[in-house]
């Protein structure tokens, strides 16, 4: 473990040091790559500087209990009755910060809430998760943006969709798609009895243009002699660029520039975009199967969480026994902090459970 912490330190200085280079600092895609990944390395770091300094302290104490003085001794003794339960917790975070991480928990997503069973009780709850998401995205310092709305009858909605961006935004907010199930006395109820209602949530993450998958291997370049009007420059030189995606067979040019490196650009560019249209439908397409199983039917039966107003608790059902149960009004009230947080320990554990396994 030592020698891998120590080669993610050294690649962490080395990113450090590209920070400053001015030939990064100049083309901003890779300032912005190499500044993410140093950015994702630095707590790994610093908690592995926290980690040897703990061991050069034990180190340090054990030296001391070979002394003969008593009073040395004792002293040393204390020191690791100290450093031993640190040293053991930093292995512990130093693990689950070794898990790899899912590349998707960085991207942004599109979050969409829509109401199941239940009528109108059931858009008015879709209401009251927005609001409580708006919150949470609020804390988290997340932009919302309300790509479509369908209003419920008498309030709340029936169908919802936002587009949420910012840090690390589908790595908390992926533990959302379900179902999820109320119960309480609703507004419509004139007799006062508790009803059950649910609502769904899914989250996807967004595909970006950066995401197109498109090998260089497989593009072939052609270059041929512009026509038309523009000049003598275009007619007489190879300045037209086509690239052909082999695979698929998809083709794009360009005659736009005066040089055979612009035109090159463009046409890739192009490319690019043709293949990111196809491949964003084929992810549209997955997102819908996906979508699906993320929520099952819309039921009640299907519940990842429900939300006991009588009880004022909050239930997640992935999680096991008291963990599970949280404070409905703090809840409500945007602190989904508490729920993530165990989701993704629990995640954690099943990962170190599998690599264990494996």
């Amino acid at each position: 473990m030592i020698d891998k912490l120590q080669a993610i330190q050294d690649k962490y200085y080395y990113l450090e040091e590209q920070l400053s280079d001015p030939s990064v600092m100049s083309d901003m895609d890779r300032y912005k790559k190499v500044s993410k990944e140093y950015k994702d390395l630095k707590e790994i770091v610093e908690t592995y500087q926290q980690y040897k300094d703990v061991l050069g302290n034990i180190e340090t104490s054990q030296d001391m209990m070979k002394e003969d003085d008593a009073e040395m001794k004792e002293m040393a003794q204390l020191e690791l009755d100290e450093l031993m339960p640190q040293k053991e917790a930093l292995e512990e975070q130093i693990k689950i910060l070794l898990i790899p991480k899912d590349p998707e928990d960085t991207k942004d997503v599109i979050f969409e809430i829509r109401s199941g069973t239940g009528g109108d009780e059931a858009s008015i709850f879709a209401g009251d998760l927005y609001r409580m998401y708006s919150k949470y995205f609020e804390t988290q310092k997340f932009k919302a943006e309300v790509v479509s709305v369908n209003e419920g009858s008498v309030g709340g909605y029936s169908k919802l969709v936002l587009e949420i961006t910012g840090e690390d935004v589908y790595g908390k907010l992926k533990f959302e798609s379900g179902a999820h199930r109320v119960q309480r006395i609703p507004k419509t109820e004139s007799q006062g009895r508790v009803h059950t209602s649910a609502a769904t949530v899914a989250v996807f993450p967004k595909l970006e243009m950066e995401d197109v998958d498109i090998n260089k291997a497989d593009l072939e370049r052609q270059t041929f002699r512009s026509s038309g009007a523009g000049g003598q420059h275009v007619n007489k030189t190879e300045s037209g660029v086509r690239f052909i995606h082999l695979p698929t067979g998809i083709a794009a040019e360009s005659t736009d520039g005066r040089s055979q490196h612009k035109n090159a650009e463009i046409a890739l560019t192009r490319l690019y975009q043709k293949i990111f249209e196809i491949q964003k439908e084929q992810h549209e397409s997955s997102v819908a199967q996906k979508r699906k199983s993320l929520v099952g039917t819309g039921d009640r039966s299907g519940k990842i969480r429900t939300y006991n107003y009588p009880q004022n608790r909050v239930t997640d059902h992935r999680l096991e026994g008291s963990a599970k149960n949280f404070n409905l009004q703090t809840v409500v009230e945007g602190d989904l902090h508490g729920i993530i947080e165990a989701l993704q320990v629990a995640e954690n554990a099943e990962k170190m459970k599998a690599d264990v396994e494996d």
